[in-house]
């Protein structure tokens, strides 16, 4: 079987856009369905066709918005590749974020590349209070007289430069701030936001809890993914920041628990 290209390309046949699928999403941990249309040249429609033939091999993991290896449910991206992944994205993200923060406000900031993103866009604000466990979203804001941050204890988690452990879900406790801004690997309708770790999952928790409202950051690589620990169900997640290549059945089904959501255009 192949596919003709319209644009004059040799027709690629799915044993050949197979191997290739499986090559990039053994090179990446995870990959988007249209990332991997793209790459193959071909309509997501067939990329779908072979995700599921790949399945059914054992050799991956398909979900809403693509594919990921066997074991993804449990492993956790380094913030080196993490960084490189989806960055415009990422700043559209963060943009749309800023816009739900105040001066005066007291927030929470939790570790990642999209939130160090969105770190960046506070230093304009006046009179504001930042706890994070993140030591780069703290490194953003260290240079901005006006705002005031606190870091949690804890132990330096070094894949994604972030304070863990009972000392920095103690350091939390009866702390009550307006908003917690947090991301994580996946983010699904069902169970919410979830990561690979225990110990990032317990200080995520912690940041959820000390907010009256939470506010998840997920570009469209992690919405419709599921991972090993549940840290925010749905129902607790008041607002969602994410791009418009995001799956737009998840969407649906997160607005219709409560969600509200924040789709930055490109």
């Amino acid at each position: 079987m192949s596919d003709t290209q319209s644009d004059g390309r040799r027709p690629v046949f799915a044993a050949e856009r197979r191997q290739r699928i499986l090559e990039l999403v053994r090179a990446n941990g995870a990959v988007s369905l249209r990332e991997l249309a793209q790459a193959v040249h071909s309509s997501e429609v067939t990329v779908r066709r072979d995700l599921r033939a790949l399945e059914s091999e054992g050799l991956l993991n398909r979900h809403h918005g693509g594919a990921t290896l066997p074991g993804e449910l449990s492993r956790e991206a380094g913030y080196a590749h993490k960084v490189s992944l989806e960055s415009a994205e990422k700043s559209a993200i963060a943009d749309l974020a800023g816009a739900l923060v105040e001066d005066g406000d007291a927030i929470v900031i939790g570790p990642g590349t999209t939130t160090q993103e969105f770190a960046r866009r506070l230093t304009r604000h006046a009179e504001l209070a930042v706890v994070t466990n993140s030591l780069l979203v703290a490194q953003v804001l260290a240079g901005s007289p006006r705002i005031e941050v606190m870091m949690t204890g804890g132990t330096v988690r070094g894949s994604i430069l972030a304070l863990v452990g009972s000392a920095a879900e103690q350091s939390l406790a009866g702390l009550r701030v307006r908003r917690a801004f947090i991301s994580g690997n996946g983010l699904s309708a069902e169970r919410g936001l979830s990561t690979p770790n225990m110990q990032v999952a317990g200080v995520d928790r912690a940041l959820a809890a000390a907010a009256e409202e939470v506010v998840v950051l997920a570009d469209h690589t992690k919405v419709g993914v599921d991972t090993m620990v549940q840290t925010v169900p749905p129902d607790r997640i008041d607002h969602l920041v994410t791009d418009d290549s995001a799956p737009r059945d998840v969407l649906d089904e997160l607005s219709a628990r409560g969600v509200r959501l924040h789709v930055a255009q490109f």
